[in-house]
């Protein structure tokens, strides 16, 4: 009988695999392996590189001598060849992502650099409007700090940091807080307005532009890969066993 695995006692069919999958919780990761495998098919990696992704796979692993890595292939039920292939996976992906995204990546940055951006300021809330005003001249002719009246008055958690907030990204805070943070100078001290049922004051602390450096350019390859990759999983239909269309003759 084909299809047929034996686990222990129990014998186990190959149309229930993706049952178990499902049980298990393990399908998404299931999915994701082999649509990475069918993207990295093409790609091929030098000997230097396969050396360097051995040597920190052995290291991952604490495969620190020839008897620990035969005691691990044989605890995985793997073969040499299957370590390597293991081994070598994230270079290949690396390489299909670089392939893939590199060129496109500027654009990209473009597009994302106002959720990128990222700035740390000050909040004061209060349910009290004349309060609200009172504290924003407190602070405004130098009476108090921004940090005294926060813990003295702010309603919010923010009290505990003085109302110190971040650094966030840009489009973290409420959108209208985004908007007024967007168009203010460091320091600069906004009087009272009304949000929901809030009066608050805020204060840019400092503005950090995002910048398109090594580490951004890698983050934001791997925010595409994963765009792709869930892009890719949602067309998958279920597992279902596949049935020849053809018929055997009569």
């Amino acid at each position: 009988m084909t299809g047929l695995f034996q686990i222990g006692d129990k014998l186990l069919q190959a149309q229930d695999i993706p049952s178990l999958l499902k049980r298990y919780q393990l399908m998404p990761q299931f999915l994701r392996g082999t649509i990475e495998d069918q993207a990295i098919a093409s790609f091929t990696c030098t000997e230097e590189e396969r050396s360097a992704a051995l040597e920190q796979f052995y290291a991952q692993h604490q495969l620190t001598s020839s008897e620990a890595k035969a005691a691990w292939l044989q605890s995985q039920d793997l073969t040499e060849e299957e370590l390597v292939q293991m081994a070598i996976r994230p270079v290949l992906i690396e390489k299909f992502k670089q392939e893939t995204w590199s060129s496109k990546v500027d654009n990209y940055f473009l597009g994302r650099k106002t959720h990128l951006d990222r700035v740390v300021y000050s909040l004061i809330r209060t349910k009290n409007p004349g309060l609200a005003h009172e504290l924003y001249f407190r602070i405004a002719e130098g009476e108090q700090t921004f940090e005294e009246v926060a813990r003295d008055y702010s309603e919010g958690p923010e009290a505990q940091t003085g109302g110190r907030l971040g650094p966030v990204s840009l489009s973290q805070p409420h959108p209208a807080i985004s908007k007024l943070l967007s168009v203010s100078q460091s320091g600069q001290l906004w009087a009272p307005r009304a949000l929901a049922e809030w009066m608050v004051i805020i204060r840019l602390d400092k503005f950090m532009p995002a910048q398109l450096d090594d580490s951004m350019r890698r983050h934001l390859i791997n925010e595409l890969f994963e765009t792709w990759v869930a892009e890719q999983l949602s067309q998958i239909a279920p597992l279902q066993p596949f049935r020849s269309s053809v018929s055997s003759a009569s």
